[in-house]
């Protein structure tokens, strides 16, 4: 019997059941639609979560510190930065000072709100992250200009509606422990565009001052951050690996590389998108034990019918095809339908959860030292997964569909026919 005829017949059988059909055919479609929706929402929030780690860390950039944050802090001599600016795969070097217990004041003698001060060399720093240190107002001093400052956005806000500073004023250094014991006045020289992302590169809470005014003030040249630009990106973990080669005790020193840190990210929320599909993928095999159990009482009511179609020469090979067929066919149309609800609802509950996320973020707004841009999840189609899953549901049937199909194709004409 021809291949045409045996799924017409198979599609008759299913159509004279309608509702029996409809309900197993249901189960598939729930299994479907939990693996489609699951996997894109899982793809969609692990893109979000990449694409908030890119804009929060340059992953052309390596952060090398002295020692630890769990340890303590400790300095680097310029010698050692000589080191670091002559390692192979490191485009540039950008060294830092941060000054502890620092304060800066206007000419009103109002506090800014500059949270980190740190000495630089502009040139470098501005060639290193042009995006991060770009000017809003005024403009990056040149190398000789040692009585600047450059200000971060909301170092120089007190709140969106009032400025504490403008470029051309005069700002007060106070440095050391309190009552501070070194005082110097700089002039603004520029305010930063304002920055909106987290992580070390954003500058909004920042001020910069020359590097050699840093030293003047702590009456030694020393670093405590090593800014490294890499020259490709995919070798920035080899990168980082050479540049605690160059240091006399590898281990005194610690290099964050963001590539590193968000491939391990990626490899989670892998995992973790795994293991919601595993446990979708639980209701699908529900299905198919529903299937292999309405197959089975099938065979039960349509003892007869066999018995008839073996007596007029069917094989039980024909036989057992039939019966498969029906079962492909259900986990095709299962199938076709679960995806496209799978789309829909993955819609659906990315907007809820987006909804939920940002009303979260905006009650905690009030504890927030930034105001992060608000997290949305888009649901992502794979191709990959949507094949697999669809492969995944005709499998399922017609494997538990086999037994049924077995049974009915090993049964005794004779004994079918007196089947009652």
């Amino acid at each position: 019997m021809k291949m045409s005829r045996i799924i017409s017949i198979a599609w008759g059988n299913m159509k004279q059941r309608r509702l029996r059909t409809s309900l197993t055919t249901l189960g598939v479609v729930i299994g479907i639609t939990a693996i489609i929706g699951l996997a894109s929402l899982g793809e969609g929030f692990r893109l979000e979560i990449r694409n908030r780690m890119q804009q929060g860390f340059e992953l052309d950039i390596l952060i090398v510190i002295p020692g630890s944050f769990t340890t303590g802090l400790g300095e680097f001599e310029p010698q050692e930065v000589s080191r670091v600016r002559n390692v192979s795969g490191a485009a540039s070097v950008a060294p830092l000072m941060t000054l502890p217990r620092t304060r800066l004041l206007n000419e009103e003698g109002e506090p800014l709100n500059a949270l980190t001060v740190a000495g630089v060399n502009f040139q470098e720093l501005a060639q290193m992250l042009p995006e991060r240190l770009a000017p809003l107002e005024g403009s990056i001093p040149s190398a000789g200009e040692n009585n600047t400052i450059v200000l971060g956005y909301k170092a120089c806000f007190l709140n969106e509606s009032t400025r504490l500073v403008n470029v051309g004023d005069n700002v007060t250094v106070q440095f050391g422990a309190a009552p501070y014991n070194v005082t110097k006045e700089l002039k603004v020289a520029a305010i930063l565009e304002k920055s909106g992302t987290s992580g070390i590169t954003n500058f909004d809470y920042w001020a910069f001052i020359p590097a050699n005014t840093t030293f003047s003030l702590m009456k030694r040249e020393v670093y405590n951050i090593i800014l490294v630009k890499v020259s490709d990106v995919e070798e920035s973990e080899e990168v980082g690996r050479n540049v605690e080669a160059v240091f006399d005790n590898p281990y005194s020193v610690s290099v964050l590389v963001p590539l590193a840190f968000m491939r391990q990210v990626d490899r989670i929320l892998n995992i973790v998108q795994i293991f919601l599909m595993s446990i979708a993928s639980i209701s699908l095999l529900v299905a198919g034990i529903g299937i292999m159990n309405i197959m089975t009482v099938s065979v039960m009511e349509r003892t007869r019918e066999i018995g008839i179609l073996k007596a007029i020469g069917a094989k039980s090979r024909t036989v057992l095809t039939m019966f498969l067929a029906e079962a492909m066919l259900i986990g095709l149309i299962g199938g076709l339908i679960g995806m496209l609800t799978g789309y829909g609802i993955s819609y659906g509950f990315a907007y809820g959860l987006s909804n939920l996320i940002q009303s979260q973020q905006s009650s905690e707004v009030a504890y927030r030292t930034q105001n992060p841009e608000r997290l949305s999840i888009n649901p992502v189609f794979s191709p990959e997964w949507t094949v697999i899953a669809f492969v995944f549901a005709i499998v399922v049937c017609v494997v538990f569909g086999l037994y049924p199909a077995r049974k009915a194709a090993k049964l005794d004409p004779v004994n079918a026919l007196r089947y009652e």
